[in-house]
């Protein structure tokens, strides 16, 4: 379908060039570019709000307190929470699970030496964590999936995350997709980006979509929650209690 003709009232059938097979240089160059836009666009802000949630709502926070981000790619979400935790005194297991092997080499290279975050190359489905995890995250990772994965994904971090999940993607909806095509050509993003951007916000979920999924994988509100962020966010998350 041609960019000019999406329907933003349905999920967009488009393909993104990072999710074809390329060289690791080429890889790292769209990664490095995509965390600087992850920067710009204040991504992180949303997990490290609800994490924060989280800490002051848990009594008795496990220690080291485990996290795992799924789809973690360049790292910059890991790395941002590893210097929240410092501020914050919380000692953290984290690890960053990626299905691109690439990745978990690019993200160990872009980290501090001093960095003890652990990155995994592996299907989030097939991958079976050695130690109980706490929280799980996600961002700008489930839009790469279709319908019914996300709902097994739903069900998985059901079953892994103990104190709950925290999913941070994008909004479907036409004006950050034109604003983010003008942008990333302005800026003269890496090529993936300039293509990838405006496609991942065509092929992600507005929140009835999101709420249809969560009910589909066995949630009922008020057990989860859908909250919009600015700019073009849509985060979807689950505290349980203990």
């Amino acid at each position: 379908m041609p960019r000019n003709q999406i329907d933003f009232r349905h999920r967009a059938q488009l393909t993104e060039l990072m999710d074809e097979p390329c060289s690791r240089e080429l890889m790292r160059a769209c990664l490095q570019d995509l965390a600087r836009t992850n920067r710009w666009t204040f991504t992180h802000r949303p997990t490290l709000h609800w994490l924060n949630t989280i800490v002051d709502a848990t009594p008795h926070l496990p220690s080291p307190l485990r996290i795992l981000d799924v789809g973690s790619g360049y790292g910059d979400s890991l790395r941002e929470i590893e210097q929240w935790a410092a501020k914050r005194r919380i000692a953290v297991e984290l690890t960053g699970v990626d299905l691109n092997p690439d990745s978990a080499v690019i993200a160990a290279e872009a980290g501090p030496v001093s960095s003890r975050i652990q990155w995994v190359s592996a299907d989030i489905f097939d991958y079976t964590p050695a130690e109980p995890v706490h929280v799980v995250l996600s961002s700008l990772f489930t839009h790469h999936l279709a319908g019914a994965d996300i709902i097994r994904f739903v069900r998985w971090m059901e079953e892994h995350a103990t104190l709950g999940w925290f999913v941070n993607d994008l909004s479907r909806a036409p004006i950050p997709y034109h604003l983010f095509r003008a942008f990333s050509k302005v800026t003269r993003m890496h090529h993936f980006v300039q293509h990838d951007g405006p496609v991942s916000i065509a092929r992600s979920f507005i929140p009835e979509e999101w709420r249809s999924m969560c009910v589909e994988a066995g949630l009922r509100e008020p057990q989860f929650q859908i909250e919009s962020y600015i700019p073009a966010r849509l985060c979807v998350s689950r505290r349980k209690r203990l």
